[in-house]
């Protein structure tokens, strides 16, 4: 009876197949591409110089140098309303005995420098001094409510105040004493007379003491 069992089994069963899964090719994967090691010459992480080379901008040295001695603002009524404006008055120089004294008015205060530079270039005298770029004798003048002296003092370099000494040190004078013999403090006119005393200077003493 087993052998017969057997057999049946042996004729029933029908053989099993067994189905592998398909295998989709897998694309390869680019690996990315090594980046070049920096040399010492290669600077890391360093941003590029915006303004270029220095040497390509070179600033010009301006011809005069220029010192603001007074700057106000002005108001102006007018029917719209006030009107602001503003007055500079400076010195300009060449500290070689060149010397001028300016005033400019403007709505701006760097278009008000600008005038009052031109002004200056243009009312600018040429001051007679020594070898030791000092002054032959003492000079006096007056300007409006200004009253100033100017001496030669040999050693003791620039002993000047307010505009009086602005004015000496841009047109490149020393040894001086000056003084302003009047109680104005008004600079403008002080450095103008400073400026007309420094005009009235010769270069011979002895002419000018006869006067």
């Amino acid at each position: 009876m087993e052998l017969e069992l057997e057999a049946l089994n042996s004729n029933t069963m029908e053989p099993t197949q067994t189905t592998t899964p398909e295998v989709k090719p897998v694309a390869p994967v680019a690996t990315p591409a090594a980046k070049p090691a920096y040399t010492s010459n290669a600077p890391m992480n360093r941003r590029p110089r915006r303004g270029g080379p220095r040497d390509q901008k070179e600033r010009v040295k301006p011809e005069f140098d220029t010192k603001i001695i007074s700057i106000r603002r002005v108001t102006r009524v007018a029917s719209g309303g006030r009107r602001f404006s503003f007055s500079v008055a400076l010195v300009a120089g060449d500290r070689k005995g060149r010397v001028g004294v300016g005033l400019g008015k403007a709505g701006d205060t760097s278009l008000a420098i600008d005038k009052a530079t031109r002004d200056a270039k243009k009312h600018m005298i040429k001051v007679a001094h020594t070898s030791s770029m000092s002054i032959p004798h003492p000079v006096e003048a007056k300007y409006s409510s200004a009253r100033i002296e100017i001496m030669p003092a040999k050693g003791r370099g620039i002993v000047a105040g307010s505009a009086v000494r602005n004015v000496i040190e841009l047109a490149g004078l020393k040894d001086i004493v000056a003084k302003i013999r009047s109680g104005s403090k008004n600079k403008l006119n002080i450095a103008r007379g400073a400026v007309q005393a420094l005009s009235s200077i010769t270069k011979h003493p002895k002419s000018y003491a006869n006067k």
